[in-house]
């Protein structure tokens, strides 16, 4: 019912359009894209046209037209746009979620489980017209700057509460269940971002949040789809890549940055994931894909 006018919300006469409201970003891309990485925070991407995939270790979905994709955690993926062209570009609504209202609304949803706890971080499923709706009217408002003040923040937790309590929002449920393993490794995630530079001491890590190692390593793998040692890896490189483009840091100085000892293995293992040397980062800094973070305040196009 609201597919067509958010297709004209957010691309009018096929343009992006120029404001979008807080937390929302409109992205557009006019052909196929090659492999990219990002380093995403907790998200709902909603397809209004073309298709992409995702990656996340062994985890993986291809998202087309109506299809809502939630990424729980915070998480570095590989994806590629797969349809797109200038006369029927690939055009999405990527919402940033706020884990601290999403926290608040379901603590007051005593008995909100489900019988089969969703652990991966990433899942795909048909939009929901329950939390559409609300999405629509919230984009709508973006030229009213009364109405935003006034009726946005309360639309936005609308939001975020039927995406909570829709079939799309299991894997939200599942993190914000505190005895739940997927709140736990969300944890974990957290002190590895925290520690990005330092070396990874899973046993430390794994007693912090109450499990054995085995237990870690096991609920780690089922949430992000890869281990915590790749994970680090992955982390460390997206993150080095977004200095290069984004400072003028040596290639040395991010290396140290992010926690390799040494420049030489920083190189080999950059080169090995995106295909290109460290140094050629700051030429493909204004085609390449910004971070999933640029959603708090810039808008992709």
């Amino acid at each position: 019912m609201f597919f067509t006018e958010l297709v004209d919300l957010c691309a009018p006469d096929g343009a992006v359009a120029s404001a979008p409201p807080p937390a929302v970003c409109i992205y557009r891309r006019d052909a196929p894209s090659a492999l990219e990485a990002y380093a995403y925070e907790p998200v709902l991407c909603m397809v209004l046209q073309g298709a992409k995939t995702m990656r996340s270790g062994d985890q993986s979905v291809e998202i087309g037209a109506g299809d809502a994709l939630i990424v729980s955690q915070h998480l570095p993926v590989i994806s590629r746009i797969t349809q797109a062209s200038l006369q029927r570009p690939y055009l999405a609504i990527v919402l940033s979620l706020n884990l601290v209202t999403l926290r608040e609304l379901y603590a007051q949803l005593d008995g909100l489980r489900d019988s089969e706890r969703q652990e991966g971080a990433i899942s795909c499923s048909q939009s929901d017209p329950s939390w559409v709706e609300p999405l629509h009217r919230y984009l709508d408002m973006s030229g009213d700057l009364a109405a935003m003040s006034v009726l946005g923040p309360q639309v936005l937790r609308e939001i975020h509460f039927r995406l909570l309590t829709s079939s799309t929002g299991a894997s939200l449920r599942n993190l914000m269940a505190t005895d739940g393993s997927a709140s736990r490794i969300s944890r974990s995630i957290a002190v590895m971002r925290e520690q990005l530079a330092a070396p990874l001491k899973v046993p430390d890590i794994a007693e912090q949040i109450g499990m054995s190692n085995s237990a870690f390593h096991s609920h780690f793998k089922k949430v992000t789809g890869t281990t915590p040692l790749q994970f680090q890896k992955d982390l460390r490189l997206i993150t080095a890549m977004e200095l290069l483009e984004h400072s003028r840091r040596s290639v040395a100085s991010v290396a140290y940055k992010v926690g390799y000892e040494s420049p030489t293995h920083f190189s080999r293992d950059y080169k090995r994931k995106f295909g290109y040397n460290p140094s050629a980062s700051r030429s493909l800094g204004d085609t390449y894909p910004m971070s999933m973070s640029a959603l708090k305040t810039d808008t992709i196009a």
